[in-house]
């Protein structure tokens, strides 16, 4: 299959096997593309194309970012015959584009029921015309979702929130007019013509506007509205940056296309908030606290998340949010133990003031909303490094820190 493109080259050998490099599959156009900013640089470069002046940085940074994800991965489960990789990936043409140099494609993609990445202030979202059946069905496809999780769907004003709804009730517009746009889904009964899959069969649908300027401009240049999950695949560590996106779906997505936001200022996905009834159902936290909704509605005492019927809310499988390895999550005042860190390939993210020093010891912050913002990008460094294990050590309890500890108590939850 080789065309003579020395992609393998750009990649640290290290991950590389021989066996891997022989099913490389660039194709003779991509070969052609690669081809002008090759001449005159060092091989052995994780990317070639990472001078300013270069056209093509975004596409060829892509290519490195999802040929680096399959072999990777390949290496780490032996997966290195002709079949178990080839077999998955038709192109390694992932492109990643700045907001400013792809958003016109990107909405032109979205149109036409292509799929797009592209950042919020949560977490990078794997969005598709929402109504559009087909194109939110690509969104399931190539994240192994399960059919009965929702997808939230992304507007870019109230206007286009109501118009999703088929009864828009005074407690959703006290909560849009107070936390729109930002990291607040509101869950209402779905207009006629909201596709079913975007309700994994229900009759309601998550919407917000997000508070990321790059994700509404999106929206506006659409002109429809996004269904976006996180653009991971399923259980799997959320992303928080472009490369995050490119690293867990480059393998499985042909024609990857990612815009580029930089790293997402919250980190973790957004509250979900059932407002079809007179008080406030919490169904998932995230930046916007309990007490912060409370503050200006009634707040059901207790969410009803049964297994009777359809879930109203993504973010509530036993296991979610989970790196490769095993996790090991340690309340504040809990030392880790000093036998199981002695491996060279256990990783601490540490929370709290004082971290120990060490090679693989990632300090996450000392306040909720600081270790939020990191807890991703840090499970997604201790992951790609290879760790057999990793400990979150310090974590507090209290309502401050209720949605970082979901997370990790999903995180933590061994695959069967």
């Amino acid at each position: 299959f080789c065309t003579g493109c020395m992609l393998c080259e750009w990649v640290s050998p290290a991950l590389l096997a021989p066996s891997s490099i022989l099913h490389c599959r660039i194709s003779a156009e991509e070969n052609r593309r690669c081809a002008p900013h090759r001449a005159g640089h060092d091989s052995n470069q994780l990317c070639l194309a990472t001078q300013a002046t270069c056209t093509q940085r975004g596409w060829c940074l892509g290519v490195v970012q999802k040929m680096h994800a399959l072999l990777y991965q390949a290496r780490r489960y032996q997966r290195t015959s002709p079949s178990s990789i080839t077999g998955r990936l038709k192109s390694v043409a992932a492109r990643i584009l700045t907001l400013d140099a792809g958003l016109e494609e990107a909405a032109t993609r979205l149109r036409g029921g292509q799929l797009v990445a592209f950042p919020t202030e949560t977490v990078y979202g794997l969005g598709a015309n929402a109504l559009n059946a087909n194109a939110v069905a690509a969104i399931f496809t190539a994240k192994g979702r399960p059919s009965t999780n929702p997808v939230i769907v992304h507007v870019a004003d109230i206007g286009a929130a109501r118009a999703l709804s088929a009864d828009w009730t005074p407690l959703a517009e006290v909560l849009a007019q107070r936390f729109w746009p930002g990291p607040l889904t509101l869950v209402v009964r779905a207009a006629s013509d909201v596709p079913s899959i975007v309700m994994a069969g229900g009759t309601t649908v998550g919407i917000r506007i997000p508070a990321h300027r790059g994700a509404r401009a999106l929206i506006a240049a659409a002109g429809c509205p996004v269904a976006a999950p996180s653009a991971n695949r399923s259980e799997a560590i959320s992303p928080t940056q472009a490369e995050h996106v490119a690293g867990g779906l480059g393998a499985w997505v042909d024609d990857l296309f990612v815009l580029d936001g930089g790293a997402c200022q919250i980190g973790i996905e957004s509250t979900v908030v059932d407002v079809t009834g007179e008080s406030a159902v919490i169904l998932r936290l995230g930046d916007v606290s309990a007490a912060d909704i409370a503050e200006v509605v009634a707040v059901a005492e207790k969410a009803d998340v049964s297994d009777v019927g359809p879930v109203r809310s993504p973010g509530q499988a036993l296991r979610h949010y989970a790196p490769h390895c095993p996790v090991d999550v340690l309340p504040a005042g809990v030392q880790p133990d000093p036998d199981a860190m002695s491996g060279t390939d256990v990783w601490l993210l540490w929370i709290g003031e004082n971290p120990p020093m060490g090679e693989r010891i990632l300090p996450l912050g000392v306040q909720p909303k600081e270790v939020a913002a990191k807890l991703y990008a840090g499970l997604h460094l201790a992951d790609d490094a290879g760790a057999q294990r990793i400990v979150i050590a310090g974590l507090p309890n209290g309502a401050d820190w209720a949605a970082v500890t979901d997370r990790l108590r999903r995180a933590a939850v061994t695959k069967p």
